[in-house]
């Protein structure tokens, strides 16, 4: 499994997916909460993209957090997104869940246990993150 950052630039990505190349392990990039509604879906795409284009060796998932904003989750599942956080209604879940479930994509809760870039200056507290298991 792929440690977890939360990015919330194209700065945060590439340190994180550098991160990860230094340890030879895959990561998962994770947007700010909502992210998907005030930046979205094709924004976080690129930034992923781009990150990921330095290190093709590394496997880079992307997780857009979408809030509770259905029309973003369906808006981020045309984008090519397979994982989205969608923290609305359970019922809205549901049927988010089916959609995308027939585009081989998941909707995931908040999850805890991820690295938040979002104050961070170097990538030490990166490596750190994920050479710990993160």
């Amino acid at each position: 499994m792929s440690g977890r950052v939360i990015v919330h630039s194209l700065d945060h990505a590439r340190t994180a997916v550098a991160a990860a190349a230094s340890l030879g392990r895959d990561v998962t990039l994770v947007s700010a909460p909502g992210a998907g509604a005030y930046a979205g879906p094709l924004w976080f795409k690129a930034v992923v993209d781009e990150a990921a284009a330095a290190f093709p060796g590394i496997a880079v998932t992307a997780v857009l957090d979408c809030g509770a904003e259905p029309g973003t989750v369906l808006a981020a599942l045309r984008a090519g997104f397979r994982r989205v956080i969608f923290t609305g209604p359970e019922a809205m879940r549901a049927r988010l869940a089916e959609i995308a479930a027939a585009t081989g994509a998941a909707i995931e809760p908040r999850q805890p246990g991820a690295l938040d870039l979002l104050g961070q200056r170097d990538a030490a507290a990166c490596r750190a993150f994920l050479a710990g298991g993160g």
